[in-house]
């Protein structure tokens, strides 16, 4: 919803000046803190009220449509940061590097602008597939019109309308179908069926520019031609979520736009993806991540490659569980919770059963979790088993995030946020959250560091309230409140507070109910 006149005048004067006043830089610094996506948090909204009197009701409410566009259209302007020194220069997205935390799944979704005129598409991220698709001619798409994407600027997209646009032949290099073709001068058919069961994108794949910008003093715009999907005929999970409108894989096969664009030389093999414990997040192409991060090698499968490492033992809080060789977790960011096949799955979970005090919950829930325990109404503190990840490399990946709260009128209760599969071991985005992850395909590595997506020094943010939470799921009569948490041996003590507010996700999510989706994965 976009202000008009003089209020808007007014209020974009006092919404920079609220900036300064917030979020002042520090001398030798070149540009402001990430914090300026943050438009119409809080903190600005309350000092704009006190300082003028100006109203606020008409801005954006944390949530919204309108809200995600607008913080979409500010990150294209904010420019000038480079997340490390690389000698190809950083490219992102041309509407910015903002990444969103939404609740289609928890998955994290970015806006790409894609052919001739340029059309706008909300995709999610997924490092667990290659191929990159959009709703495209549609035969059996997602209802465009559902609540969960209503209002988020999108178009329409056909590479007959696009100026750019042509469909890939049978003959290029890129089509994978080819048993499927009539001939050589056919268009090139896809299909790819994920993980969950029945979910399957397929239509034609499309040649058209992808519109991109370099992440430096300079920007410049590069609109690279890639090869995506034109989706005409979805299955599944994707006609209610997780990916109403597109899907962009990340994945290591040629399809991938990250391949794509590292093979023309645009960028260096590498990439990143940042996961704020606020549900906002950055993507940078071509990043390569810090000479402090921690690393491991990926043991990368010719069948189907992905992103799989090596892990050698797990600790819940005193107890150290050894993996057994050839146990190979994927690191998925197109899955929303972490995904463990027996033993592992028992192992850990009955290791964080026997170190937690609250008792086992026996509250009914439609959440995927096994391991959920009752929070008394007049508790002040949650003592976690801490978990940590021991890479073959002997790098450690510590969870920050390894609980979800679920809250009702009934009862209070917290999960362990791992889901029994049965067969694959997935390392979710739950566990990622807090962490600048490096996917380094030049290297072969996954790169990890602790970071903050605003500052590229990776300095503590400033508490703000999650826009990834609808208003309605933000009121509970003991919301626990993990900004506030000491570390207490191999235990993370989360302090509870009685609050209005919902919990900040940097450990935990709070919600009302969780929609079957959840219990899908790609």
């Amino acid at each position: 919803m976009a202000l008009s006149g003089v209020s808007f005048m007014s209020s974009t004067l006092l919404f920079f000046l609220a900036l300064l006043f917030l979020f002042h830089p520090s001398v030798g610094k070149t540009t402001f803190s990430f914090e300026l996506h943050h438009k119409f948090s809080d903190q600005v909204r309350d000092w704009v009220r006190s300082t003028s009197g100006v109203s606020v009701d008409n801005w954006p409410q944390p949530g919204s449509p309108e809200y995600y566009n607008t913080l979409f259209h500010h990150d294209r302007v904010l420019r000038g940061r480079n997340l490390a020194a690389s000698s190809t220069p950083l490219v992102t997205f041309v509407d910015g590097n903002l990444t969103l935390h939404l609740q289609l799944g928890f998955l994290h979704y970015a806006m790409v602008e894609i052919g001739t005129p340029a059309v706008k598409f909300l995709v999610a991220l997924d490092t667990g597939s290659d191929l990159f698709w959009v709703p495209c001619q549609c035969i059996q798409c997602a209802n465009s019109t559902s609540p969960l994407v209503q209002g988020v600027e999108s178009g329409v997209y056909s590479p007959n309308i696009s100026t750019t646009g042509k469909y890939l032949p049978c003959s290029s290099d890129l089509c994978d179908s080819r048993t499927l073709c009539s001939g050589t001068n056919s268009q090139c058919p896809y299909k790819v069926d994920y993980v969950s069961a029945n979910t399957s994108s397929s239509g034609v794949l499309v040649e058209d520019v992808l519109h991109l910008i370099t992440e430096d003093s300079q920007p410049k715009a590069i609109n690279p031609s890639v090869v995506f999907g034109c989706g005409q005929i979805q299955t599944g999970a994707f006609l209610r979520g997780p990916a109403l409108n597109g899907l962009f894989g990340l994945g290591l096969g040629n399809q991938s736009v990250p391949s794509i664009l590292a093979n023309s030389g645009l960028i260096a093999n590498s990439f990143s993806m940042c996961f704020g414990s606020d549900g906002f997040g950055r993507i940078n192409f071509g990043d390569k991540g810090s000479s402090d991060q921690e690393e491991t090698s990926f043991v990368v499968a010719q069948s189907h490659p992905t992103y799989q490492i090596n892990v050698t033992d797990i600790q819940v809080g005193a107890n150290v569980i050894s993996i057994r060789p050839g146990l190979l977790p994927i690191f998925d960011t197109g899955t929303s919770f972490t995904y463990l096949a027996d033993p592992l799955y028992t192992d850990i979970g009955d290791s964080f059963d026997k170190q937690v005090k609250e008792p086992r919950s026996t509250l009914n829930s439609t959440a995927p979790f096994e391991y959920c325990y009752d929070i008394s109404s007049n508790q002040n503190s949650i003592l976690i088993p801490k978990i940590n990840i021991t890479m073959s490399s002997g790098a450690n990946f510590n969870v920050l995030n390894p609980i979800v709260v679920l809250t009702s009128q009934v009862q209070n209760i917290y999960c362990l946020a791992i889901v029994k599969s049965d067969g694959l071991n997935i390392i979710g985005q739950n566990f990622m959250t807090g962490h600048r992850i490096v996917f380094n395909r030049e290297k072969g590595v996954l790169g990890w560091k602790e970071f903050n997506c605003y500052n590229t020094d990776g300095a503590a943010t400033p508490s703000v309230k999650s826009p990834a939470m609808s208003p309605t799921s933000a009121v509970s009569p003991s919301a626990v409140n993990p900004e506030d948490t000491t570390t207490v041996g191999n235990r993370t003590q989360i302090h509870a507070t009685s609050s209005g507010h919902a919990a900040h996700p940097a450990f935990v999510y709070v919600f009302f109910t969780i929609l079957s989706v959840l219990a899908s994965f790609f």
